[in-house]
């Protein structure tokens, strides 16, 4: 399972959990790739450190990205021709990462379909700055229409240190948490490292992903080594993505 690098160091084998679930591939619609070329870059990269298979999960950020189903759709089928044409052999799919604001409230209300990514999972997220207004009455409701939530990257939802009751209120309620992986090696600071030791001790992950938008994070993946802690999370036997 384990390749070696740099000395002594072990390097992450990224085929344990064979897919990713969650990225920003498609070109041009979010912060993620902004080009096809990019994205085939992205993606090749993604196969080669083992993945077998991608869910790629646009922004649906109101205020920011205006994303539907339709052009969310329209993308993928581009990212796929062009990544059938470069010969990459991948599997890919697309779903969505929901922040959870009146804009969602309102597709639930009109029992509009959400993008899920396997079965009836919704990848949703916070504000970076402070909690949502009536996120929890989203979350609901989601429940109430079948989904299961999952809550990217909640390691770095950093305003939530001193308050660390919400992430147990939250795996109350059912949902599920995905770390993304370069939180493990402070790549968006020490206090995102520290809350996913947090979590991880708690046994509260139950998925794992790059959250790729770009080139400097592909680099960044490829020099990630297999921590002590990523592999006690691992070993925990809770993780799912190859499940996907």
């Amino acid at each position: 399972m384990l390749k070696m690098f740099s000395g002594k160091k072990e390097r992450f084998d990224y085929s344990s959990l064979r897919t990713d679930m969650h990225s920003h591939l498609i070109p041009g619609i979010d912060d993620g790739s902004p080009d096809i070329e990019t994205s085939l870059q992205l993606v090749r990269g993604m196969t080669e450190l083992g993945y077998k298979k991608l869910i790629t999960t646009p922004h649906i950020l109101w205020d920011m990205y205006q994303n539907t189903s339709e052009i969310i759709s329209e993308g993928l089928e581009e990212l796929k021709q062009a990544v059938k044409n470069a010969g990459i052999n991948v599997e890919i799919k697309a779903a969505a990462e929901y922040f959870l604001d009146d804009h969602v409230a309102g597709l639930l209300k009109n029992k509009e379909p959400l993008l899920t990514i396997s079965g009836n999972m919704v990848l949703v997220e916070l504000s970076m700055a402070f909690p949502s207004l009536g996120f929890k009455d989203i979350l609901f409701e989601m429940n109430m229409q079948g989904y299961q939530p999952v809550l990217a990257h909640p390691e770095r939802y950093i305003y939530l240190e001193q308050g660390r009751k919400f992430f147990d209120e939250l795996k109350t309620i059912g949902c599920l948490f995905q770390l993304n992986l370069l939180s493990l090696v402070n790549y968006y600071g020490r206090s995102s490292n520290e809350l996913a030791q947090y979590l991880i001790k708690k046994e509260y992950y139950d998925l794992v992903g790059t959250d790729l938008h770009n080139l400097p994070h592909l680099q960044a993946l490829e020099n990630f080594p297999l921590t002590p802690l990523l592999k006690k999370l691992l070993d925990s036997g809770k993780i799912i993505n190859d499940h996907l």
